[in-house]
């Protein structure tokens, strides 16, 4: 793929050519965002190998704001951007609306680079295959196993934005990540268990999954003989990744301030100041943390990432913004402005979302705990507005402080609000996860983000079953 400096005649070029579209254009604000990259895809379902390739991609976007309404054009053909620009502007003028001001930005000249010890690209296509393949056997090879799935991603992506404030900024990441499935069968019996790996490190994350292949058989097999847990309210201990899921799935979108602000209702229950928890709960979002699936440098309208605190000592602190909400709201950009491509506008997403530690051991918690269930993980669940449902990947019942038989079919109801008002121990341990999938809204999936926290105990979980 011949490179945009070949096509803007040099590097200096393409600078300057997008800066200058920006500037000349006649509108209230303009921005432009170029992306190409590369990828490869591998798909192991069962014995057959579904899908293998290579991929080359390169587009471009156009955003205009004018008089209150927005034009947004996108492209392949990146040696007509000016024609496309024009179209952007024309649908801003058809749409108008309410004219407003976007949050105050500040202008930037900055090149990132991710920096890896093994770039994926520098591995061939059939090694990459083979690693696959390998994983795919192992997990095949388990007693009471009937089919896999082994998915393996990479991407080297660059972004150039420009606007018409002046900032000009250069980003390129390198992802890369896979996932394997065992799903165990017995008669009507189906189990499933899975280990996800996946973030901006490189190709050494995806080298050494034999054991989570050895743990995922494991976990299904274990899970064909453990017995439903009886339907009532329990104590659930939630181990780091069902605390990272629930936090981002069940809090984290309800933060995000383009949804926020257009329901009077949810706007009025997420109002700054208000109490949800005791004064050792903290929630952040922060998308400087390196190395992450969710870092970014900049978001997709050149705002910084960076860390923003949601939840301080129990009480709701802030909320996650683009310029546009953030403006409407009165409140500062957080640099949440994410677009999975160039074929997206940005909207308001979540980088990586987390509970941070407490001070009681995950063995203290759960000596204190007489009677509960131990809930790891998560397969699957949705939410509506405040009310969540989950499954938990794996469970165990707690009985007398100590952990006893392992149970299935855990399903945890609830209240987002009265759930974190409800968790009545975080603990002293703290892991991140990434993964190969990502963060589905508005039709744009799969973003990378990475999500996390301790072990927390809360009281008073509704858990169906039989």
């Amino acid at each position: 793929m011949v490179g945009l400096s070949a096509i803007f005649s040099e590097v200096d070029k393409v600078k300057e050519t997008l800066l200058d579209l920006c500037q000349k254009l006649p509108v209230d604000y303009a921005e432009v965002r170029i992306q190409e990259g590369t990828g490869t895809s591998i798909h192991y379902a069962g014995k057959e190998l579904e899908d293998i390739g290579e991929r080359t991609q390169r587009g471009g976007c156009v955003r205009v704001l004018k008089d209150g309404g927005w034009g947004f054009a996108t492209f392949n053909d990146v040696e007509q951007i000016e024609r496309y620009a024009r179209q952007a502007v024309a649908q801003a003028k058809l749409v108008g609306g309410t004219k407003f001001e976007l949050a105050q930005g500040k202008a930037f000249e900055q090149v990132y680079r991710t920096s890896v010890e093994t770039d994926p690209a520098s591995v061939s296509l059939e090694d990459k295959q083979q690693m696959c393949h390998r994983y795919n056997q192992m997990i095949l090879r388990g007693n009471r196993i009937q089919t896999s799935r082994v998915i393996y991603r990479d991407s080297h992506s660059t972004t150039y934005f420009a606007n018409s404030e002046g900032s000009y900024i250069e980003q390129e990441y390198v992802f890369c990540g896979a996932m394997v499935l065992a799903i165990a069968v017995e008669g009507t019996n189906i189990q499933r268990a899975y280990e996800s790996n996946g973030d901006l490190r490189g190709f050494g994350k995806v080298t050494e999954m034999d054991e989570d292949c050895e743990k995922a058989v494991r976990r299904a097999v274990e899970s064909l003989d453990a017995r439903p847990v009886e339907a009532g309210t329990y104590t659930v201990i939630a181990d780091s990744k069902l605390c990272g899921l629930f936090v981002h799935e069940a809090f984290g979108h309800l933060s995000e301030s383009d949804f926020l602000y257009e329901n009077p209702r949810l706007k009025e229950i997420m109002k700054i100041g208000r109490r949800f928890g005791k004064d050792f709960l903290n929630i952040v979002d922060d998308g400087s943390v390196a190395g992450e699936a969710g870092f970014i440098a900049f978001d997709s309208e050149g705002v910084p990432g960076g860390r923003t605190e949601l939840i301080k000592d129990g009480v709701l602190a802030r909320r996650l913004h683009n310029r546009e909400t953030a403006a409407k709201m009165g409140e500062e950009p957080t640099g949440n402005a994410r677009a999975i491509s160039y074929r997206h506008p940005p909207i308001v997403r979540m980088t990586n979302t987390f509970m941070e530690p407490g001070e009681t051991s995950f063995e203290e918690m759960l000596q204190e705990t007489e009677d509960g269930i131990y809930a790891l993980g998560m397969m699957g669940g949705q939410t509506n507005m405040e009310m969540f449902t989950f499954s938990a990947e794996e469970a165990y019942r707690i009985r007398g402080g100590k952990l006893a038989e392992k149970i299935r079919d855990v399903v945890l109801t609830g209240n987002v609000f009265q759930t974190l008002e409800n968790i009545d121990r975080v603990g002293s341990d703290f892991k991140m996860h990434g993964g190969l999938g990502g963060c589905g809204k508005g039709g744009q999936s799969p973003l990378r983000v990475s999500d996390g926290g301790p072990h927390c105990r809360i009281r008073n979980v509704v858990i169906g079953g039989r």
